[in-house]
Formats: C-alpha cells, sequence, structure tokens
C-alpha cells in the first residue's frame, strides 16, 4: 500500500449552491439561502433526514428496481419533482421555461409558482408535465385570471399554498432583494391591475378554509394538491373537502420559524390520509436515501425547492436534469441496499424505531 487514499469528488448536488452563489446576484441568493425569522427550521430541515436510521432486508431479489411511479396520473421517471420557487428568472434568462425543459429531459415533474416570470405557454411548449402553485386572493374571483391561464396552457394540476396567510419577515436577506429584482422577473402571467381598484383585494387570503378547496376544484376542475400541511388534522380537513394530494412541508422554513421538520410531520399525515390520496414532502430533501425514508413514511413523491433552484443557476438545463437523474440513481442504489425494488413497496418496517417523530407512529 502507498499510503495514499483517493480523494473522491463531490457529489454534484452537493457543489451547486456555492457555484449558484457565483452566478446569483448576492441579494438574491441571500433571500433564496435563508429563512424566516432565525432560519431554525431551515437549518434542521436536512439534519432532521440525516438523523433516520434504517433496518435493511436481506435475502431478497433485487434484480430489477422500478422508480417510475404516477402523480396524479403523470407518469413520471422517479419520485423526484421540483417544487415551485420564484426568481428563476434571476437564476438563468430562460426561467422557469430552461427549468422546465431540464425537468422534460429527465421525465420529471414541475410545479410553477404563479408568480412565474415565464408565460405559461412557455412551459408546455418544453414538453414538461407541470403544476401551478397559487394562493386564493382576499377577493376569490380575483384568483381566476391566472388560474384559467394555467389551465388553458396545459397546467394538469393546482397546488394551493395553505401556509401563507402572510408573508413571514426574514431577518436576512429581504430588505435589499427586492431591489436587485429586475423588471419581468416576476408575475408574467398576471393582468394588469384595474386603475384605481383596491390593492388589498390581491393580498392573500386571512381567511383561508375547507371551503376553498372545493371551490377550487368545483370552479377549474383539476386536481387540488394542498401544500403547506404538517398537522395530520389539518390533513383530514383537506382530504375531505376534496383535497387529491396532501404535500406536508414548511415551506423550506420561510414562514413560521420553529416549527416542525417535514421529516418529524410526515408520518403522521401519511398515517391519516394516506390510505385515500396521495401523500407529498419537500424540505431538506438531498439525498436519495432521504427519499428512501420518505417513501417508508408514506410519501409518495418528494420536492426539491433550493437544489433545483442552485441547479438552474449553474448549469440551465443541463444541471436540472443531472440533478434529477443523480438523485434517482442514489435512491436506485438504497432501495437495492434496503432490500426493496420499489419505493411503493417500502414500509415502515424499514426505519428503525428512533428519529424525528418516529416516538409518535
Amino acid at each position: 500500500m502507498s499510503g495514499s487514499c483517493e480523494v473522491r469528488p463531490l457529489r454534484y448536488a452537493d457543489t451547486l449552491e456555492e457555484a449558484a452563489r457565483r452566478v446569483l446576484p448576492e441579494e438574491v441568493h441571500r433571500y433564496v439561502a435563508t429563512g424566516a425569522g432565525r432560519s431554525i427550521s431551515t437549518g434542521e430541515a436536512t439534519g432532521a433526514w440525516d438523523a433516520i436510521r434504517f433496518v435493511p432486508r436481506v435475502l431478497r431479489d433485487v434484480t430489477r428496481v422500478e422508480l417510475r411511479t404516477t402523480l396524479l396520473g403523470t407518469e413520471v421517471r422517479s419520485p423526484f419533482g421540483i417544487a415551485p420557487t420564484t426568481l428563476q428568472r434571476a437564476a438563468h434568462p430562460g426561467g422557469e421555461a430552461e427549468m422546465a425543459a431540464g425537468v422534460a429531459d429527465a421525465g420529471g415533474l414541475l410545479v410553477v409558482s404563479s408568480n412565474s416570470g415565464t408565460p405559461f405557454e412557455a412551459l408546455s411548449e418544453t414538453g414538461a408535465a407541470w403544476w401551478l402553485q397559487m394562493y386564493v386572493t382576499a377577493d376569490r374571483p380575483s384568483t381566476a385570471p391566472v388560474v384559467e391561464r394555467a389551465v388553458a396552457a396545459g397546467a394538469r394540476a393546482l397546488v394551493l399554498t395553505a401556509d401563507t396567510p402572510v408573508v413571514a419577515a426574514k431577518e436576512l436577506g429581504e430588505r435589499t432583494v427586492w431591489d436587485a429584482v429586475e423588471p419581468g422577473w416576476l408575475r408574467a402571467n398576471f393582468p394588469e391591475p384595474d386603475p384605481g381598484s383596491d390593492p388589498s383585494r390581491l393580498e392573500k387570503a386571512r381567511d383561508l378554509g375547507p371551503q376553498d378547496i372545493t371551490w377550487l376544484v368545483d370552479t377549474f376542475g383539476l386536481p387540488v394538491v394542498v401544500k403547506g400541511v404538517l398537522h395530520p388534522a389539518d390533513a383530514r380537513r383537506c382530504v375531505d373537502a376534496g383535497a387529491a394530494a396532501v404535500w406536508v412541508s414548511n415551506h423550506g422554513g420561510r414562514q413560521l420559524d420553529q416549527v416542525v421538520s417535514s421529516a418529524e410531520a410526515l408520518g403522521e399525515v401519511s398515517a391519516e390520509v394516506g390510505d385515500e390520496v396521495e401523500v407529498y414532502v419537500d424540505g431538506g430533501v438531498r439525498r436519495g436515501v432521504h427519499a428512501l425514508a420518505a417513501a417508508a413514511l408514506g410519501a409518495r413523491a418528494v420536492f426539491l425547492g433550493r437544489p433545483a433552484l442552485y441547479a438552474l443557476a449553474a448549469d440551465g438545463r443541463t444541471g436540472v436534469a443531472r440533478l434529477l437523474g443523480d438523485l434517482a440513481g442514489e435512491l436506485e442504489e438504497a432501495l437495492r441496499l434496503s432490500g426493496h425494488v420499489a419505493p411503493e413497496g417500502v414500509g415502515r418496517d424499514l426505519l428503525h424505531g428512533r428519529g424525528p417523530g418516529l416516538d409518535r407512529l
């Protein structure tokens, strides 16, 4: 032995934030990277997944592993999707269309922010499957134009963000970011407001309720996913109101600080409604083993926020496709090593009885 050790290159995913930092305006990177308050929840997200431990099974045939699945009827190559993020045109001139192209290359699913800086019609031209993330406004009819445009452009589902009656203050990164935003980076799909109209009617609804889920389903004819659910009782209310899926998320730690991690909340939510609707999760997922843990806790898909935005900034569509492909490869390996051949076949018996939230299951 020579005494030298092999230096393994960094995982692509681990290089992305630093690569994006060199591209993004400083204010934009700070705004994206930090969370609300003291960023406690943001800082804990990945560690909560890392704390989960597995009890793998052996003597099983894992020759053929299948990652393909469907999300509300849309076929995808793996259970990794792209969560909605704003300011994508700050990351890449092509913005959401470039992100969509990378998602299409990877055979994935994109959730597009209603604040998109790219016309919805350009997304469908990429061939990507996409859903619209949306808020309900205080004046309910004012919600309609953006949703109607998305539906006409090919959106396959609506993702109602439910955890934002107000936008939480960010102690870092918010005070100057909007000075750095270029015209056209946001709200490309919103109609011009009527002169003299009351701007408060366009604010996010503070009286959001289960009835709004029913209204969206009945009005627009698309399945509705409710994003931002952490409590199992709220998941139950969503399903009873007609939601087709529930998305466990703490908004990347960007709303109420010091909330539980998605990893901690997922198991109880899926135990409550997972036999009736699809359950998704985001927040701190950075590795294939994190997706394995999410599957064991009942998630049908995991969604990537910051990593996807960083990949877009670093390498455009190529970076987005590579990120999705690399994580799918890691998940395939993790499945084989745990004794499973598909995420849907992973159960809670894979999980050791210690870790965030596992004591309550």
